[in-house]
């Protein structure tokens, strides 16, 4: 089923993570006690949700409400009805999103209806981790469904392209290593990963030219494609406030707040992929955890291996991904690949 770039970056980054673990700041009543100052609606996915958060810190004067993507068309039902549910506050920040979220229309139906909508960037990474994906299962009632994976919904690339060429699991661990990487290009991402999130930005009138060298130079500023680090998320959530004239607090949000999102998957830069940044990399990977338990962690084998049970678990024909599919039917990848029997 094909899909377009907006349709595909939209839809892979809602819903996708746990709600907010700062539960007194999930209900109205508390986040809005005692605050007097502008009223903020932050509408987005989990990136939203983290900057939310942090907005309540660096704004605490203003009650800060998110308005879940997950959430539009349970609790507003309309584009029309959301619209006028916005009226209410002094500053929107929204996320673009596609009209199948909500009856009536998109994001620009929403800011036609509702003028003054501020947009941010849904930021999408893969230099960092250049083997993840999200791979589609067959279509639940009519529409895409994203297929799991040991790690909630995000795969690997050599795992799914190791299983359908039935290599054993001593066989795919053999696809980790330099040799693969270079030819498959994971160890050049960085300027075509810059170059869409740049461009995606500019877009939207929110370049971010400038914030991205600052998050370079710190190393890895991502746990996964679509979950950035507090620094990013902090650098977002206080031009927000300052170009919307609120001064923001200078508190370093992770200081006080910690990182919301790392509460959710924590997938490794590979060493290999780490070296070509300087830094050190592991194949140490971290799932979402249950409630108050520990988050379960998967070293490179235990990943592969749980990985491959869910896909013997699958029909053949059931799981798609553009990017195995090319592999496979490129003679010299599939040849790369099919080393590994030797």
């Amino acid at each position: 089923m094909a899909l377009s770039t907006l349709h595909r970056r939209a839809f892979r980054a809602v819903g996708l993570s746990a709600p907010s673990w700062a539960k007194p700041w999930q209900t109205r009543q508390t986040a809005t006690a005692g605050r007097q100052g502008p009223k903020i609606a932050v509408l987005g996915n989990c990136q939203a949700r983290a900057i939310a958060q942090a907005m309540r810190l660096l704004a605490p004067a203003s009650a800060v409400d998110l308005v879940p993507f997950g959430r539009l068309k349970r609790d507003h039902g309309h584009i029309d009805t959301l619209a006028r549910a916005l009226g209410a506050y002094d500053h929107v920040f929204a996320q673009q999103f596609t009209a199948d979220l909500i009856p009536g229309g998109d994001i620009h139906a929403l800011r036609a209806a509702r003028p003054g909508i501020v947009l941010f960037p849904t930021i999408v990474f893969t230099a960092f981790h250049p083997d993840t994906l999200y791979v589609l299962g067959r279509p639940e009632r009519g529409r895409p469904h994203f297929a799991p994976s040991p790690m909630g919904l995000y795969h690997s690339a050599l795992a799914l392209a190791a299983h359908r060429l039935g290599l054993t699991l001593p066989q795919a661990i053999t696809l980790f290593r330099e040799e693969v990487f270079a030819p498959l290009g994971y160890l050049d991402v960085w300027d075509a990963a810059s170059r869409e999130l740049l461009t995606s930005a500019a877009e939207i009138g929110f370049p971010l030219n400038r914030e991205i060298l600052r998050w370079a130079r710190a190393g890895s500023f991502m746990h996964i494609i679509n979950h950035p680090k507090a620094m990013v998320v902090e650098d977002i959530a206080r031009r927000l406030l300052a170009e919307s004239g609120l001064a923001p607090e200078p508190v370093a949000v992770a200081d006080y707040l910690g990182d919301e999102l790392i509460r959710d998957v924590v997938w490794p830069v590979y060493p290999e992929v780490a070296e070509t940044f300087g830094f050190t990399g592991s194949y140490l990977f971290k799932n979402k955890p249950v409630g108050g338990a520990f988050p379960a962690l998967f070293d490179l084998e235990s990943f592969l291996r749980a990985s491959f049970a869910i896909y013997d678990a699958q029909p053949g024909d059931a799981l798609h991904c553009a990017r195995v599919d090319a592999w496979l039917a490129t003679p010299e990848i599939r040849a790369l690949l099919e080393a590994a029997r030797a």
